[in-house]
């Protein structure tokens, strides 16, 4: 009796107008500098389970065909939709993304890890400077537990 009516078939955010959109549709997103210039695509959102409100886009970044790609938690109150442009829009050259914090995909992200998360955040509101974005990244990924079970989040 309470079907859930099919979803129209939409290629990608762009197709939503309104305010709301599902997170499969930000999933595949690209993600560009004010300049067009393609810096990733979407591949997940990181949801505050506790205020409900989106808190990290991860955007792939760099490799070919998936091998020696990068995903780079962004803070997501640093994109903005640009209708025009069919993607989310961040002030951030390709420099500067490149040295940002990132992980591989066989890297174990603790979430829940508050020291880690501040630091993220310190690296894009420009508490962290870019010239130490190295020592900053390599600080992150030296904080990346040992890759086992009980380094695994649990939701």
């Amino acid at each position: 009796m309470n079907e859930i009516p099919p979803r129209p078939p939409q290629a990608s955010a762009k197709a939503e107008v309104h305010t709301l959109i599902s997170s499969e549709l930000i999933r595949g997103t690209k993600v560009l500098n004010p300049q067009g210039e393609h810096l990733g695509t979407i591949i997940n959102v990181m949801i505050d389970k506790y205020s409900g409100q989106v808190a990290y886009s991860v955007m792939s970044f760099g490799g070919f065909l998936g091998i020696g790609e990068k995903y780079h938690p962004l803070p997501w109150h640093m994109l903005n939709y640009d209708q025009v442009m069919g993607g989310y829009v961040i002030e951030l050259d390709k420099e500067r993304l490149a040295a940002a914090p990132n992980y591989a995909l066989t890297d174990p992200i603790r979430w829940e890890d508050n020291e880690w998360r501040t630091r993220l955040d310190d690296y894009y509101t420009g508490t962290a400077s870019a010239a130490g974005s190295n020592e900053a990244n390599a600080a992150l990924t030296a904080a990346l537990p040992a890759n086992d079970e009980t380094t695994q989040a649990k939701a």
